[in-house]
């Protein structure tokens, strides 16, 4: 990828080695708190593990802005068992991440994408996912 952004621009090119390196930073420390999550868990300390993984998350959400981290922990901490019953929403936040990613990229070699693809792509993805999360609830 890198390569072909130098033809383009090198700007972009030096923009997707810093994506890159703190898209692996921000994997590491995911990949540490789950082992932590894992070990806290056999240990019966759940409830430290959870809010680990949580400071974890915020760190993450923090690059992007940090405003956002405060909220959606916020959001989080108020709502985990309620979320917890839709099932397939991770599926569809990840997904929506490819999507906008891929948006991204895209633009940056110079393909014209409308503004208003990431943030429809974005609803429609989340709506899907939580609408099969909704059907796999079992009525009570």
């Amino acid at each position: 990828m890198v390569w072909l952004a130098l033809r383009i621009n090198p700007y972009i090119a030096f923009s997707a080695v810093i994506g890159s390196t703190a898209f692996f930073i921000t994997h590491g420390f995911k990949e540490n708190a789950e082992k932590q999550e894992r070990q806290l868990l056999k240990e019966g300390l759940s409830d430290i593990s959870k809010i680990l993984y949580l400071e974890v998350i915020d760190t993450t959400f923090s690059i992007d802005g940090v405003l956002g981290a405060f909220v959606v922990r916020e959001f989080t901490i108020r709502n985990i068992e309620r979320i917890k019953k839709y099932i397939f929403l991770k599926n569809g936040a990840m997904y929506s991440i490819l999507c906008l990613g891929t948006i991204m990229l895209l633009d940056s070699f110079g393909i014209h994408i409308p503004p208003y693809t990431a943030p429809l792509s974005t609803f429609g993805i989340v709506a899907y996912f939580y609408y099969k999360s909704v059907k796999s609830i079992p009525a009570l």
